[in-house]
């Protein structure tokens, strides 16, 4: 059975497909130079006008011919590239699906055994109030997972409404982890901004506070050092304005640094290590950057060196 399916494989289709018309087309060619030889022989013995015999249309024809089996190849082939790209995406969401589900699964577990300790047994105040500190952990952990899959979808969706505001970015980014130190309080996350310049930049608020808490997020918990750390360096170059995140985390290898952003995508998914999140986080940084007509672009010396996340900005006119 596994035979036959390895048959049908699309690459093995594919190379089968376009060898059978390239073998039809020499062939063709082959006879066609076979058949002038003998003819012009005839020719030459009988002395025949070579007008009788030929076309005057007859390379037009081959030259057309060609033509049409190059476009038939093109086509099999942007085809065939379509069918890898869909394959491909199947098997990135239903990565999702596994991961995600999981993802869900087990803080609502943990919700559940939690309650039902509450239920079945006298606790006290303390035990009580340490229990309720970690369900509250495990909602927020679902809250945080469900509002990305919808603000993707909104932003995806173009349906996003939000206001832009001019801001300092430096303050911005102060006031943020002001407000959020309760998530970062045990990661180290230092600002670097000169001294003598003031970076204005138009911005949705609500959506480049999503774009710094995924990228720190990401830095937290893919490090395996005992203090994470995030250095942010915000720096004007050539009408850009550059905000870069580096992290002492585990890094990852060039070539996963173009796949890093895709939808669904996870770190380790390609060489059977632990892949962690929902793949979407880093596809929803995006997803504002350009939103914020910028990009974000990611390096990384390897695995274990840690990485670099630029979030790359146009100049406020």
């Amino acid at each position: 059975m596994k035979q036959v399916k390895w048959l049908f494989h699309p690459i093995l289709v594919f190379i089968s497909s376009v060898t059978a018309l390239v073998v039809s087309l020499f062939l063709y060619i082959y006879w066609y130079i076979e058949v002038s030889t003998g003819l012009r022989s005839a020719m030459e013995r009988f002395n025949l006008e070579q007008d009788q015999v030929f076309a005057a249309d007859t390379w037009v024809v081959i030259l057309v011919l060609c033509i049409l089996i190059s476009i038939i190849l093109l086509g099999i082939f942007i085809i065939f590239v379509f069918s890898q790209k869909t394959l491909q995406l199947y098997r990135m969401q239903n990565n999702f699906i596994n991961n995600f589900t999981h993802e869900l699964k087990t803080p609502v577990t943990s919700l559940q055994l939690y309650l039902q300790t509450f239920s079945k047994h006298e606790l006290s105040r303390d035990d009580q109030l340490k229990y309720i500190q970690y369900m509250l952990t495990d909602v927020n952990r679902l809250t945080e997972n469900i509002n990305r899959v919808l603000n993707l979808a909104k932003l995806e969706s173009k349906s996003y409404m939000g206001e832009f505001v001019v801001c300092d970015m430096v303050k911005t980014l102060n006031q943020f982890l002001e407000e959020n130190n309760h998530l970062f309080k045990d990661c180290r996350i230092a600002i670097h901004s000169p001294e003598t310049t003031t970076l204005y930049q138009r911005i949705n608020r609500h959506l480049f506070e999503m774009l710094v808490i995924n990228i720190l997020t990401n830095a937290i918990k893919y490090n395996a050092a005992e203090m994470p750390q995030v250095d942010i360096f915000i720096e004007p170059k050539r009408r850009k304005t550059h905000i870069r995140f580096t992290d002492n985390g585990i890094g990852f290898d060039r070539k996963e640094m173009k796949k890093i952003f895709r939808k669904f995508y996870q770190i380790g998914r390609s060489d059977n290590m632990t892949a962690k999140g929902s793949g979407l986080g880093l596809h929803l940084v995006q997803s504002i950057a350009r939103l914020h007509k910028g990009k974000v672009l990611a390096e990384s010396p390897g695995r274990g060196q840690g990485s670099t996340f630029t979030l790359i900005l146009p100049v406020l006119e």
